[in-house]
């Protein structure tokens, strides 16, 4: 098969390891290893927790082998950061020797990484072809004394970086050396929007709450609720809460407020409302970008991605206290049209290009 750059491309096996902290990483790998597939790639993946499930529901052979320790969250703030550290640089040591067997007991043409350095590395010491997706280059999770441990672990990131063949970042942005900007990466919607929303029971303007694949957006749910209530004693509206693998609400609220566990699809639900309200996640962010559907972006305060990302949309922690108005504001916004969902395809093709 001939395409892009006139690279020649035989029958090619990849290993994907997929971070399984949170869902995002996983619905935008999926949204890859579709494309893969159709240009006749051989995929298996690596990841853990509720994204092993997700990856397992689409069909795709993937190995449940990483077990994270999740960060401490009270009251919507990240809390405890040198025990977060410490158990970080434990599951990373974990990472690295599950990481080693897998890949020495599997023939893989190239290694892919969304974010899990720990393969990166093993793919680096046994010669393989290596590829980095991530939405980061350097962390800021702590302060003080701590936070010299922290710029320690980012010169080695960087190093690690360096060392790849490509990096992938899915966002927008100017190439330079390895790294390669294929725009923001979702899964594709099939169905028409009118008829998407008759599937789902979407017979009203809908707002969604989703908080991805932690239990760190509890105080988003219950927040969201509160300002729900008093909004719809103004206006006629329906509420689906999907709060992910790891909180656990009634089916059934009110006659108004849905509630939703682990779902496959939420991309479907982000397309299909008219708000969504998502602690601040880039792949829920990228999707909301590209279906066009406004949304309410809180982060987790102190989390810096997070922090990061809502910013770039306006959002801030204490915003979690003023959703009802935020909520009121967003009803009346337009939807965007729909930009080119082709980040996928890129991140593909590039992958591909070195094998």
């Amino acid at each position: 098969m001939i395409y892009n750059r006139a690279v020649v491309i035989n029958l090619t096996s990849l290993l994907f390891f997929t971070s399984p902290i949170g869902l995002g990483h996983a619905t935008r790998d999926i949204a890859i290893a579709k494309k893969l597939i159709k240009l006749d790639a051989q995929i298996s993946f690596v990841s853990g927790q509720a994204a092993h499930s997700l990856i397992s529901s689409q069909g795709y052979d993937v190995v449940n082998a990483y077990h994270p320790k999740g960060f401490f969250i009270r009251c919507g703030q990240l809390r405890r950061p040198l025990i977060w550290l410490l158990r970080y640089l434990s599951y990373y040591r974990d990472c690295k020797r599950i990481s080693e067997d897998i890949v020495t007991s599997r023939e893989s043409n190239i290694i892919v990484s969304d974010e899990d350095l720990a393969s990166i590395q093993v793919a680096d010491k046994l010669n393989k072809k290596r590829i980095l997706i991530s939405d980061i280059t350097e962390t800021h999770f702590t302060h003080g004394l701590l936070s010299l441990v922290e710029k320690k672990m980012n010169k080695s990131m960087r190093k690690i970086m360096s060392r790849c063949d490509c990096v992938i970042i899915p966002d927008f942005g100017t190439d330079e050396a390895n790294i390669i900007h294929v725009g923001p990466i979702v899964r594709e919607v099939d169905s028409d929007r009118n008829a998407l929303r008759k599937r789902l029971g979407f017979d009203k303007k809908t707002i969604v709450v989703s908080v991805g694949g932690t239990d760190a957006g509890r105080q988003l749910i219950d927040k969201s609720l509160e300002a729900f209530d008093k909004v719809r004693k103004r206006l006629d509206l329906d509420l689906v809460v999907v709060a992910g693998p790891l909180l656990t609400l009634p089916p059934q609220l009110s006659d108004n407020i849905r509630t939703k566990g682990f779902i496959d699809n939420l991309h479907e639900y982000i397309y299909a409302a008219d708000v969504v309200i998502s602690l601040a996640g880039r792949s829920t962010m990228d999707e909301s970008i590209v279906y066009g559907t406004p949304g309410i972006f809180i982060p987790i305060k102190d989390h810096f991605e997070q922090e990061c990302g809502a910013k770039r949309f306006g959002y801030r922690y204490q915003d979690i206290f003023r959703l009802e108005t935020l909520i009121e504001e967003a009803l009346n916004l337009n939807r965007t049209a729909c930009i080119n969902n082709d980040g996928a395809l890129k991140a593909a093709k590039v992958i591909l290009e070195f094998s």
